[in-house]
């Protein structure tokens, strides 16, 4: 995937972003030059002051392949979410979105089939909404690729003009990224809910293309490479961080949630005329259970299995028999009604995790990842429809707050016990042990190393802020090596305030974030940052002229100032010295008190 062109039509603008805001990714001199020569691996960094519109760039284009996965996706969007005169009138409907106004250009690989010896390596899409209507794809080099015929885009061609997966990333609490993924993942959630209360087939993967892989997804990445990747694509994780490998871990997941009355007519027949009672749903309905009384004068309570469209026989291909299929051992707590599964890893877990998630659909480890995906956001159970339909409605930044985190042992599952083994240490370590900047480490790099083969968009924000200065110059250098086995079908963007990002990047690849009277300007550097020095890039593109740090300057200028003051030079001199380190600024001051010592005799 190649990003040529966004514009924002919307008249509202979009967060930071003014109406009429147009980036060219990139020029057609530089996508001729692309065709022509294999460029490698080369995010674009995107750089400047805080507040200047780097993550409004990345939250846009979540933003607009949100509403195209909306369209592509209405088939399995849940009641709350979508427009209903009486029961959801600020619901979606067709032509809602923000932005409410967009151009996006891009290229993007196309399948071997629709192919000739005479077809471009890219099919060139351009999506475009009008205000009010819903965006319409156009496949502007259609004729050149193998078609019977030419015309409207069919639901297979949509698939693949899309990108297969829009990955997103944050360092911090950045909600103006994640929300829409956000919302993509109660989707996630309601599409599952929805097949188990109507016992209707299930993928055992989520149908949504949006993912948003924060800290909850962690450990479901690291295991995932862990258990799939070879010894060479996992050097990264083995130089900064130490990661031998993996020693044991343990999955335990709940079974039975109990509910409430009033959602058990959602689980009956969807003949009205049948008029079901509460204990003809129940009893009919192979995830419903009355829920044991603890006295004898307590009302009813009913639970959900809510695995129950997960699990099946031993030889079936559900995720909990497939999970189960490769554990060294596991066994159910009857009494917590919860499954423990151990894994002892070693070349036959490994082995037995590659011929159970394996498969055309989703090459491993991506299939194993979104089985734990699966089970992952069904720790999302304890949020009402009411929370949710304001979730799917809201554009607030704070509506992560509004969602209840659970305690550990009230998910529906959780990792436990992830144990390592690590460079010159003698005993395993606990995942939970490593240090914020060795979890981001793991966690930016290992979605990199699992997302590596697909056409897919990668969104990153500030994914070096916990890093020492030596990993953040090699945080490119790392990247590659992630990507080095991989085709060129990716795009990503990265934004940062650290130097060493656009040291390692050529300047057609850095965008340079300004906002002026409230103006966003995004523009290549006017020099050639590729090797560039971090003082150079410091002092130009940051507007940090001085080499040295605040403090350290107000001491150097009141010395400066003493100087000035007629104060004894070579007592000033010797504080000078005593006082600060070595830096340019300290040389120039002391230069410029010699040269007045010299000039006076």
């Amino acid at each position: 995937m190649k990003l040529v062109r966004l514009k924002i039509t919307d008249t509202k603008g979009f967060r930071s972003l003014q109406p009429g805001f147009e980036h060219h990714f990139r020029t057609a001199w530089e996508l001729e030059t692309e065709s022509q020569e294999a460029q490698g691996f080369a995010p674009f960094v995107c750089a400047g002051p805080n507040g200047s519109g780097k993550s409004n760039l990345l939250e846009a284009l979540v933003a607009i392949f949100f509403q195209l996965e909306v369209l592509r996706g209405r088939r399995i969007l849940p009641e709350t979410f979508l427009f209903d005169e009486a029961t959801n009138p600020k619901g979606f409907q067709d032509g809602d979105g923000i932005p409410n106004g967009f151009e996006l250009e891009y290229l993007i690989q196309v399948p071997d089939e629709f192919c000739s010896s005479a077809s471009p390596d890219f099919a060139h899409v351009k999506i475009v909404k009008k205000l009010d209507q819903s965006p319409n794809i156009s496949w502007i080099n259609q004729e050149y690729f193998e078609f019977d015929e030419l015309g409207e885009i069919s639901e297979r061609e949509r698939d693949f003009l899309l990108p297969q997966y829009v990955l997103g990333y944050s360092s911090g609490e950045n909600e103006i990224l994640s929300l829409p993924f956000f919302k993509m993942r109660f989707v996630q959630f309601d599409e599952y809910w929805h097949a188990l209360s109507n016992q209707l087939p299930y993928s055992g993967r989520p149908e949504t293309r949006l993912a948003f892989l924060d800290s909850g997804f962690s450990q479901a990445i690291l295991l995932c490479n862990l258990l799939f990747q070879d010894t060479d694509a996992l050097k990264p994780f083995r130089d900064d961080v130490g990661i031998d490998a993996l020693k044991e871990f343990r999955i335990i997941i709940r079974r039975n949630i109990e509910i409430k009355e009033s959602q058990i007519p959602a689980f009956g027949s969807q003949d009205e005329s049948k008029g079901e009672t509460i204990e003809e749903i129940v009893k009919n309905h192979p995830a419903l259970s009355i829920k044991e009384a603890e006295t004898e004068t307590e009302a009813k309570r009913y639970q959900v299995n809510l695995l129950e469209l997960l699990e099946g026989d031993e030889r079936s291909v559900g995720i909990i028999p497939r999970l189960k299929r490769c554990a060294t051992c596991f066994y159910v707590d009857e009494t917590a009604d919860t499954l423990y599964l151990d894994y002892y890893v070693n070349e036959a877990t490994k082995q037995a995790f590659n011929e159970n998630f394996d498969f055309e659909v989703n090459q491993s480890p991506i299939a194993l990842f979104q089985a734990l995906q699966v089970l992952l956001t069904l720790n999302l159970f304890p949020v009402s429809e009411t929370l949710k339909a304001d979730l799917y409605q809201s554009d607030s930044l704070y509506v992560g707050e509004t969602v209840p985190i659970l305690a550990s042992d009230e998910r529906m599952m959780r990792f436990k016990n992830f144990w390592l083994k690590k460079t010159g240490v003698k005993e395993p370590v606990l995942l939970k042990s490593l240090s914020d900047g060795e979890h981001q480490l793991l966690h930016s790099l290992g979605l990199c190393l699992l997302f590596k083969n697909t056409n897919s968009l990668f969104l990153l924000d500030e994914p070096e802020t916990h890093f020492n200065p030596d990993w953040r110059s090699s945080f490119i250098t790392r990247l590659h090596q992630c990507f080095k086995d991989a085709d060129d079908s990716h795009e990503m963007f990265i934004t940062t305030h650290t130097p060493f990002l656009i040291s390692d990047s050529k300047p057609e690849k850095v965008l340079v974030f300004k906002k002026m009277d409230g103006v966003v300007e995004v523009k290549n550097p006017e020099y050639n940052t590729l090797g560039a020095s971090i003082n150079k890039i410091t002092m130009t593109t940051f507007g940090k002229r001085e080499t040295i740090s605040g403090h350290a300057q107000a001491i150097l200028e009141e010395l400066r100032s003493r100087f000035e003051g007629g104060e004894d030079k070579e007592k000033l001199i010797t504080e000078i010295n005593r006082q600060l380190g070595d830096s340019v600024e300290k040389v120039l001051l002391i230069k410029t008190i010699l040269d007045s010592m010299e000039a006076h005799g």
